[in-house]
C-alpha cells in the first residue's frame, strides 16, 4: 500500500531542512560575532573578563535565526576560536580558553542563542504585530540565566571564586548587556520587518 502525502505536509517536512540559503545565514553570522570580538574589549574585575559587544551579535543571531541556525552559527564561532583562530575577546584563541574565568560566558553564548531565538520564535508565531518588549524579555531572560549563570559558574570554577564573589564580578557586565539587548531587539525588529521568512518561513 503506497502512502501519499499532502502538498502541505510536504512543504512543511522541506521547511525543516536546512537549504544553501540557511546555511549562507549561519556563516554570515558566524562571522559577524567573530567580526564583533575585533572591537577592544574592558577589562572589569580582578579577574579582568572583558566587557565586548559579542554578546551583542549572540543575542541577534539567535533574535534573527532562531534556535537551530542561532545555535549553529554561534557554536561555529566558538569553535573555530577553540580550534585556533584568534576570534575571542583580546585575539585569544585555542583550548586553553576553557581554563580561565571566561570560560563560563564562552561556552553560553551557543546555549543563550538557541534559547534567545526558541523564545523569539514563539513569540514572533503567537503575536500579530511585532512585540518588541517581549523580545526584549526574551533577550534579557535568555542572557541573565545562561550568560551571567554561567559566566559565575566559570568564575567560580577557573576563577576559585565563591557564589557571592563571583556574581559581585558579574554584576558590572548587567547594564551593557541591558544596553546591547535593547540594540539587538531594534536591529532583530527592523531585519524581520524587511525580511518577514527569515525566521518564520511560511509554507507557499
Amino acid at each position: 500500500m503506497t502512502q501519499t502525502h499532502s502538498p502541505k505536509v510536504a512543504a512543511s517536512a522541506r521547511r525543516k531542512r536546512w537549504t544553501p540559503t540557511d546555511l549562507g545565514l549561519i556563516a554570515v553570522f558566524a562571522a559577524l560575532v567573530a567580526a564583533s570580538s575585533i572591537v577592544p574589549g574592558i577589562p572589569v574585575g580582578a579577574l579582568g573578563v572583558p566587557i565586548t559587544l559579542v554578546t551583542l551579535t549572540v543575542m541577534l543571531s539567535g533574535l534573527v535565526l532562531g534556535a537551530g541556525r542561532g545555535f549553529a552559527a554561534v557554536g561555529l564561532y566558538v569553535l573555530l576560536g577553540l580550534a585556533g583562530l584568534p576570534i575571542f575577546s583580546g585575539g585569544r584563541s585555542g583550548l586553553g580558553i576553557l581554563a580561565t574565568p571566561s570560560a563560563g560566558y564562552i561556552i553560553a553564548f551557543p546555549l543563550a542563542a538557541a534559547a534567545t531565538g526558541f523564545l523569539a520564535s514563539l513569540i514572533i508565531r503567537k503575536t500579530v504585530r511585532f512585540r518588541s518588549w517581549l523580545l526584549f524579555a526574551a533577550t534579557m531572560a535568555a542572557s541573565i540565566v545562561i550568560i551571567h549563570g554561567l559566566g559565575v559558574l566559570g568564575m567560580m570554577v577557573n576563577g576559585k571564586l565563591d557564589f557571592t564573589k563571583a556574581f559581585i564580578a558579574d554584576l558590572p557586565y548587567y547594564p551593557g548587556d541591558i544596553l546591547k539587548n535593547v540594540l539587538a531587539v531594534l536591529i532583530a525588529v527592523s531585519l524581520h520587518k524587511a525580511f518577514p521568512d527569515v525566521l518564520v518561513r511560511r509554507v507557499k
